[in-house]
């Protein structure tokens, strides 16, 4: 594109890597690491009473530590390829959980003191009792003060030092197509481009490319599925996905019934889908590089940066006025930062950083409506996370299960405004590529999960061989896409870049939960749920300091009962036969 694309100012956290606050604000949490420790350990029940202003303590001192580590985390995520910024990335972690180590003892504490004990800090606690509350569901998994110790130091040596190789190698990949080189963001990109023979190079040259890197991509796998299993012995989890669970803060019965309903599914969605999608390709199979192309003769759509940006903040202000407010703050303030470049992290996400500045969105811009969409998704997360910062950063940060609401309902607002203002041509398009973005996020993440669960709990037996983890991918993604869409043998490495099997494990679950939930919320607005917008605003606002079931409550929302999923995943077989009318 040859239009300029903005680049995020990072100055509300420091100048530079160079910049003389940094080790500032490291002696800082030094100080306040070391104080904390000397002033209250062994001493928190003597403080029950005042509990309160204990924790608000532990807060205002923690947002120093964790202003640097976002600060390193952003700035290497667009600068993966500097040298300089990558030592400083690692450096910054390292003194980071050195200095923390001062500060274990203190959820150890709380956790061991018996029940009557610790109600009396509940009773103390004023605003952060659903924080505490939540600490104390960790009591049968956390091990004592030194062995957690341990568990930090070596998490440098372990898990974040795999994930970091595995960005770095995902980064340096490059693939030849068309007589360039493309990193890994643009290659896959092109895999729903409108010219077929491009969309069928790109897709040899990653297979190649993959399947010449599925031995270092295996090996990583194995590691951190077994430095879980490591983590879940010791800390008595019962199965690879009760951690996850635990951490969103929701039961695995919920989980089971989502995941069952997309399952029971797969045929009425995807399979039923991409059949319809076949004939319009005359095509008894797809190529799966057809799987997410724009259908032949469908409106070639290319859309500028500028306009981008104006359809998000209509989409927005049809809603409310000051989610429009919140979203202009983002593009007026350089929070954005979507230019295409080398050294960038690949996809897009939305840091929520910390409440003292504000969330930072990165997205690689191509110009298509998915990229539209893609801005919108990760706006919401912006927005979502700019309301629930007046909670304070122990409380702001949201749990997965709700995390996607606030981003899937600004997708929805700005489909339809697209297809509003779109032709009836246009609008077929638009309804395919809506379908198809629904189904990744909810068919396609639902099958990632069963393919998680394959590969975490195969692992137990012994090392994965590439054979095995690509027969795994092979069989979720079969029986997910439906027998309409030809899977090549080369697409049997395509699990190899996918960030999230890395990064947070089971974290997959958390799109296709946000979607259906999402679902149903829209269909509630739609049917003019009395406050709707209120009420939608106070889940937003309240972050973590609630259950999900609680801010759920105005809605009439049962999740433990299949019901509520299938009204969810009836918006996308709604949206199907729209489709099929249309056509």
């Amino acid at each position: 594109m040859s239009e300029k694309l903005p680049n995020w100012n990072l100055e509300d956290f420091y100048s530079n890597i160079k910049d003389e606050q940094i080790n500032i604000d490291l002696d800082t949490f030094r100080k306040f690491s070391e104080s904390f420790n000397k002033q209250y350990k062994e001493n928190i029940e003597k403080n029950s009473d005042n509990f309160e202003t204990v924790i608000e303590e532990y807060e205002n001192g923690n947002e120093t530590g964790d202003k640097l580590g976002n600060y390193a985390f952003l700035i290497y995520a667009t600068n993966m390829d500097d040298e300089e910024v990558v030592q400083f990335y690692q450096g910054i972690n390292e003194k980071l959980t050195e200095i923390s180590s001062s500060l274990i003892f203190f959820t150890n504490e709380i956790n061991s003191l018996p029940n009557e004990k610790f109600q009396k800090l509940v009773l103390g606690s004023g605003r952060y009792k659903n924080w505490l509350i939540n600490i104390r569901r960790y009591k049968d998994h956390q091990l004592d003060e030194k062995s957690e110790q341990i568990f930090l130091d070596k998490n440098l040596t372990a898990n974040s030092s795999w994930v970091r190789f595995f960005e770095e190698q995902i980064n340096d990949l490059k693939f030849d197509i068309r007589n360039k080189q493309l990193n890994s963001s643009d290659a896959l990109n092109l895999l729903s481009d409108h010219d077929s023979e491009t969309r069928k190079e790109a897709a040899r040259s990653i297979e190649s490319v993959f399947k010449k890197n599925s031995k270092i991509f295996t090996f990583i796998t194995n590691t951190l599925a077994k430095d879980k299993i490591t983590n879940d012995k010791w800390r008595n989890y019962k199965s690879p996905i009760e951690s996850r669970n635990l951490a969103n803060n929701v039961e695995d019965e919920v989980v089971e019934a989502l995941s069952q309903s997309v399952i029971s599914n797969y045929k009425n969605i995807s399979h039923r889908y991409y059949e319809i999608k076949s004939k319009l390709f005359n095509q008894p199979r797809l190529n799966y590089w057809d799987r997410n192309a724009p259908y032949p003769n469908s409106p070639n759509v290319k859309i500028q940066w500028e306009e981008a940006k104006d359809i998000v903040l209509r989409s927005y202000g049809n809603f409310d006025q000051s989610f429009k407010d919140i979203v202009l703050l983002f593009f007026q303030n350089n929070w954005i930062d979507a230019e295409l470049k080398s050294g960038k992290s690949p996809g897009a996400f939305a840091a929520s950083t910390i409440p003292s500045i504000h969330p930072y969105i990165l997205t690689n811009f191509h110009g298509k409506t998915r990229d539209v969409m893609t801005l919108a998704h990760e706006l919401g997360h912006g927005c979502h996370q700019y309301l629930s910062s007046k909670q304070g950063l122990l409380l702001s940060s949201t749990p997965l299960t709700l995390a996607e609401t606030a981003s899937v309902f600004g997708e929805m607002m700005t489909f339809r405004t697209l297809l509003a203002d779109s032709s009836s041509e246009t609008k077929k398009y638009l309804l395919a590529s809506k379908i198809e973005d629904m189904i990744n996020t909810v068919v396609r993440q639902i099958s990632f999960f069963e393919f998680e669960k394959l590969v975490h709990n195969e692992r137990k037996n012994g090392e994965l061989s590439s054979d095995q983890i690509c027969e795994f991918w092979m069989k979720t993604q079969s029986e997910s896409l439906g027998p309409h869409i030809e899977l090549t043998d080369g697409y049997k490495y395509f699990w190899s870049y996918i960030p999230h099997f890395i990064h947070t494990p089971f974290y997959v679950y958390a799109y296709a939960f946000g979607d259906c939930l999402v679902n149903v919320l829209i269909q509630l607005y739609d049917e003019g749920l009395t406050d709707f917008k209120n009420n939608y605003i106070e889940l937003l606002k309240s972050g973590g300091s609630k259950h999900y079931s609680e801010v759920l409550k105005p809605f009439n929302v049962d999740l433990k009962n299949k019901n509520s999923w299938q009204k969810g995943l009836s918006m996308i077989s709604g949206l199907i036969d729209e489709f099929e009318k249309a056509i």
